[in-house]
């Protein structure tokens, strides 16, 4: 197992357990970022973690973190704990950076890697804003998630996957799905 897929299992087998403990050193990516980084508004992140209803016993991951509002957010208002993913390692340092500055640190971690090498199954709650195709790719790992987890999309949607409630908040959009028994989704 290399470094990267090592550091990243150690990251999900650990995450249910407070504090988070991530040691090795982020490695060099392995391609380039997928999307252009673009944050996430403030009213925008506030939605997505009301519409996922996000408390301290849920485990957040953050798909694609930038510079880890999303997680920094849930751990300062509702103690959750998380795990952010980028592939970027200036986001990765930025993140970082900030959950320090948020004194979250011993809630939240932020690893260099490939969202798709990464073990889900810890999460209760998925957060993402990626590009259409990416949302298409991830699907099918999305779905043989535990039944009940959430799963809350900024602005792009899950293809024929049928969201249990869209909303807008301003000119964005947000989208939320709760993960089916037997990862059989309602079409759209």
């Amino acid at each position: 197992m290399d470094s990267t897929r090592r550091r990243l299992a150690l990251a999900g087998l650990m995450l249910p357990f407070a504090p988070l403990r991530v040691s090795a050193q982020p490695a060099a990516p392995s391609r380039t970022p997928d999307v252009v980084y673009v944050p996430t508004p403030d009213d925008v992140v506030d939605e997505m973690l009301k519409v996922a209803k996000v408390t301290g016993k849920d485990v957040l991951y953050d798909l694609g973190s930038g510079d880890g509002r999303i997680p920094i957010t849930a751990a300062k208002r509702f103690g959750t704990r998380g795990l952010g993913i980028d592939i970027d390692p200036q986001r990765i340092e930025e993140a970082n950076a900030n959950a320090k500055a948020a004194g979250v640190t011993d809630k939240v971690k932020f690893v260099l890697g490939d969202l798709f090498q990464l073990d889900l199954a810890p999460a209760t709650v998925i957060t993402l804003y990626l590009l259409p195709q990416l949302n298409l790719k991830l699907r099918p790992r999305l779905l043989k998630l535990k039944p009940g987890t959430r799963i809350v999309s900024h602005e792009f949607d899950m293809g024929d996957w049928k969201p249990d409630q869209s909303l807008k908040v301003g000119v964005r959009n947000v989208h939320f799905w709760t993960v089916p028994k037997g990862g059989r989704y309602r079409k759209a």
